[in-house]
């Protein structure tokens, strides 16, 4: 399956080139269109709003039409959303770009189980290393992404027109590309209808618990201070190639560790390389804090790609253990309804916090989800530690 698994990662990277344009433009686009400057991130938050609404719509087309149809059936909506946004930059409507980009939200939802699909294409003591091999592609978008939105932003006397054209042809090269992955048939309980056992008690183990809560607030924290960088580097008037630099830097940030990752996920475990993630967030938010000139704000984003990759990666990993193969739909679509659902306040904070309160306490603010993931690891920490002894005295 090693040729599936690199294509899987190449529609990965174009999955991520879309998402860093977005981010890139979106908050610009927006707080040029918007009625007040508070609602810059308001496209952003449709995004994820969008993710966090079509999870259950997502789940059911991957239990109907399989990996396959499902996720070709989500680029077609990338394809469509991208149109809609250069309709909406083309004729000056705030609300219909956010509309466009709540339903570019479906996409989303469909490229999040990227990396649960990667796990079926690898032996099962492979997983580690394809979840983190796939999520690596991304390093294409971290490239293709900044640059892209950086040199197709003018193309059309529209600024940003052409940046959504060219995501349109993003979204038809993927389609190419996810043409030629095969994904193993779907297990017979599932096409039995045996869904296992309910989502409340799949959610109450501990492991997935913590597992969903990392990969949330993992996530939210990267979106809080990622969807706001470029307003605040706009209001620190730096071009936007700098933007798109510190962009650049951030999704490098975000996926190159994809190549050892697993590596280190499988040598050490997932709590302790997450907790490491948790660490390198603070540090992010201690170089933010400490200046707002170009290299703090590339080193505190490439920290906080870091972190995030480490904390993905092994909250992904992680849930694993939480759920059997005819569960995979559900489980996986309520990880990602925590993720959606967190960035969508947080896009929507970022906004309204950097443009009302500023850089500095949007940094202290984004401490509470890092030391509240960072407590969650000890947790369960202590809850694996209690059972192991436990386990040992009843075998003694």
């Amino acid at each position: 399956m090693h040729i599936h698994l690199w294509l899987l990662a190449a529609a990965q990277g174009l999955f991520l080139t879309n998402n860093v344009v977005f981010i890139a433009i979106n908050g610009l686009v927006g707080m040029t269109l918007a009625p007040q400057p508070w609602m810059a991130t308001l496209p952003v938050m449709g995004y994820v709003v969008g993710g966090a609404l079509s999870t259950g719509l997502v789940a059911r087309a991957q239990q109907r039409l399989g990996r396959q149809r499902s996720f070709q059936l989500g680029l077609l909506v990338a394809l469509i959303s991208a149109g809609l946004c250069g309709w909406a930059v083309s004729v000056g409507s705030f609300w219909l770009l956010v509309a466009a980009t709540v339903v570019a939200g479906y996409y989303s939802a469909n490229g999040q189980l990227y990396r649960f699909a990667a796990a079926e294409l690898a032996p099962l003591a492979e997983r580690e290393k394809a979840v983190s091999l796939v999520l690596a592609g991304g390093l294409m978008g971290a490239v293709l992404g900044p640059n892209l939105a950086n040199h197709t932003r003018n193309w059309l006397s529209t600024p940003f027109l052409g940046a959504y054209v060219a995501l349109a042809g993003v979204a038809l090269l993927s389609m190419v590309v996810m043409a030629g992955v095969r994904f193993p048939a779907v297990p017979q309980t599932t096409a039995k209808g045996d869904s296992g056992r309910p989502l409340g008690q799949i959610m109450r183990q501990p492991a997935f618990l913590v597992a969903t809560l990392g990969a949330a607030l993992g996530y939210g924290v990267m979106n809080l201070l990622m969807a706001a960088t470029p307003l605040a580097m706009d209001v620190c008037r730096m071009p936007f190639s700098d933007v798109a630099w510190v962009l650049e830097w951030h999704v490098i940030g975000m996926f190159a560790p994809g190549f050892f990752t697993g590596h280190l996920i499988k040598r050490l475990g997932a709590l302790p390389v997450m907790a490491l993630g948790v660490l390198l967030n603070a540090a992010c938010i201690a170089v933010a804090l400490s200046g707002q000139a170009l290299v703090q704000f590339e080193v505190a984003l490439f920290l906080l790609g870091v972190g995030w990759n480490f904390l993905f990666t092994g909250s992904t990993t992680l849930s694993m253990q939480g759920y059997r193969p005819e569960e995979k739909d559900k489980a996986q679509a309520a990880i990602n309804f925590c993720v959606f659902a967190t960035m969508a306040v947080t896009s929507f904070a970022s906004g309204a916090l950097v443009t009302t309160q500023g850089w500095t306490l949007l940094n202290l603010g984004s401490l509470l989800p890092v030391a509240l993931t960072g407590a969650a690891l000890g947790w369960l920490g202590w809850v694996k530690r209690r059972g192991v002894m436990a386990s040992s005295a009843r075998a003694s």
